[in-house]
């Protein structure tokens, strides 16, 4: 954001920020230490689990965050040995296995802990993930819970952990009961604990819910400075969550807006507190600022291994790609995204796609089509072409009417890129994104703006509708500037509230 061919506003990025680079290491489970387990392919009703009771005395096949798990001999709960995870400020130590299971059946996961809140629970393609928790104590306690695979699932990664500051955890007896599967090979990076917090946890599962529906999820800069806490913001406004921006590349190296590793989980906790909410998040990639990942990196498999490092760190089930100035036209990079893209979705099935481009009222500009059409010849599956409804630096133009067209615009785009679509489904493809107030141009997008926008969403099912930014919706105006208000009169998160009236 904004859209080009404008240059980039100040208040992108503030002057004088005094952030630096976190240099923490990365926290993913160890990918070698977890593996489908074909010896127990056609076992009937036993424990799919290698090692359950770690009686080997060695914590193969179980994996663990950052090496924060292994295996003690005293205080177990049966036999010998028991897991033990050393649970920090900076990581919840999440242990895992990966098994074979069959499609459509029910399991039944159990484990024994001791410690405070001690989480259990399986992710996999198709699986509702169904973590259960306790908050604690010092005896010993079984954790149990069921879950039911999907038509396609063939394995799934049993895991525990434990929480922020709460100190070492320990498991024993850990099972998967029910009937075992044909062995398949497991994802060449596994499911990830939450990473390094930025203030103090709230709670909550660390795995996201499933299939968290978000037709409002405005974009909010986290490079803002103070960063801006989503939850708060999430209360003020009435939403269920955020289109958080922007990850860039330093080198081929994937980084919050030059400032931060997003390996190490940078504001995790403010994701695992929408989670906990009901809600979650969309990642986005690119933005006015900075280099763009896919003009970083000059392969397919080292940008695939950015954007896939940066989903497993937050479990994300959204990505975005906001490509815009000269990236746009950069059509080596755009082709390499496209290829890595399509990659990406293969390591992580369901995992959704979306491209946020510049547009006019008569619809995408020419390198916006291409850039569509790239993705779509490469085999990704895009679930959204978001445009920003901003900028058109056309005076007199009306910007609420400006944005409807744009959208009706783009639905043709779409019905030309994809004729075998329906209606419904080019409609549920078609994001809009204005800028709230005064937009760079001096021109205004007002209040009555938003609700004709929530109106013509409504009457045509459109697949999301966001705003830049959340944090200018705060109306918090200081020296005039751009970056904590819209430049017009209003209630503090009015925007936010208006747009919340969306339902999809």
């Amino acid at each position: 954001m904004p859209s080009a061919p404008h240059t980039a506003p100040a208040h992108r990025r503030p002057a004088g920020r005094t952030k630096l680079l976190s240099l923490a290491a990365a926290t993913a489970l160890a990918a070698g230490g977890l593996a489908a387990l074909a010896g127990n392919a056609g076992a009937a009703d036993g424990n799919l689990l290698a090692n359950g009771g770690l009686e080997s005395g060695t914590l193969s096949p179980w994996s663990c965050s950052a090496s924060t798990g292994g295996i003690v001999n005293s205080g177990a709960r049966s036999g010998t040995y028991a897991l033990k995870g050393a649970a920090s400020t900076s990581d919840t130590a999440q242990c895992g296995q990966t098994v074979a299971v069959r499609p459509n059946t029910t399991y039944t996961l159990s484990a024994w802990v001791r410690g405070q809140y001690v989480y259990l629970g399986a992710t996999g393609s198709g699986v509702t993930d169904p973590a259960v928790w306790t908050p604690g104590g010092a005896d010993w306690q079984q954790l149990s819970t069921s879950l039911t695979t999907g038509p396609t699932t063939t394995s799934v990664t049993v895991y525990l952990h434990g929480w922020y500051g709460q100190g070492a955890y320990l498991a024993d007896d850990i099972a998967l009961t029910g009937p075992g599967g044909t062995p398949s090979t497991p994802p060449s990076t596994p499911p990830t604990g939450p990473g390094t917090p930025t203030g103090t946890p709230t709670g909550g599962p660390s795995t996201p819910p499933p299939n968290v529906a978000l037709p409002v999820a405005p974009y909010i800069d986290m490079g803002a400075w103070p960063t801006p806490s989503m939850p708060d913001m999430a209360k003020a406004g009435n939403l269920k969550g955020y289109t958080m921006g922007f990850v860039t590349g330093v080198g081929c190296k994937a980084s919050w807006f030059n400032a931060y590793d997003p390996r190490t989980g940078w504001a995790k906790d403010q994701i695992d507190a929408l989670r906990a909410a009901g809600g979650d998040v969309k990642l986005s990639f690119g933005g006015a600022s900075g280099t763009e990942l896919a003009a970083a990196c000059g392969t397919v498999d080292s940008l695939f291994n950015e954007y896939d490092a940066v989903v497993n760190a937050y479990g994300l089930r959204y990505v975005d790609f906001d490509i815009e100035g000269a990236a746009i036209a950069d059509t080596a990079a755009n082709d390499r995204r496209s290829a890595a893209l399509a990659k990406l979705q293969q390591a992580h099935p369901g995992l959704k796609v979306s491209f946020t481009l510049p547009v006019l009222p008569e619809g995408l500009t020419a390198e916006g089509v291409a850039i569509v059409k790239s993705a779509r010849d490469a085999g990704v599956n895009t679930d959204l072409v978001n445009i920003m409804a901003m900028d058109y630096y056309r005076a007199g133009t009306d910007y609420g009417n400006a944005a409807v067209q744009a959208a009706q615009s783009l639905f043709g785009q779409l019905k030309a890129l994809y004729p075998a679509k329906g209606d419904a489904q080019l409609w549920a493809m078609v994001g809009v994104t204005p800028m709230l107030g005064e937009n760079d141009d001096h021109q205004v997008y007002d209040q009555a703006a938003a609700q004709q926008l929530v109106t013509f969403a409504t009457q045509n099912h459109l697949g999301l509708l966001a705003f830049w930014d959340a944090t200018r919706d705060a109306n918090a105006c200081t020296g005039g500037s751009l970056a904590k208000c819209t430049n017009i009169p209003q209630q503090p998160y009015e925007f936010a509230r208006i747009f919340a009236r969306y339902a999809g």
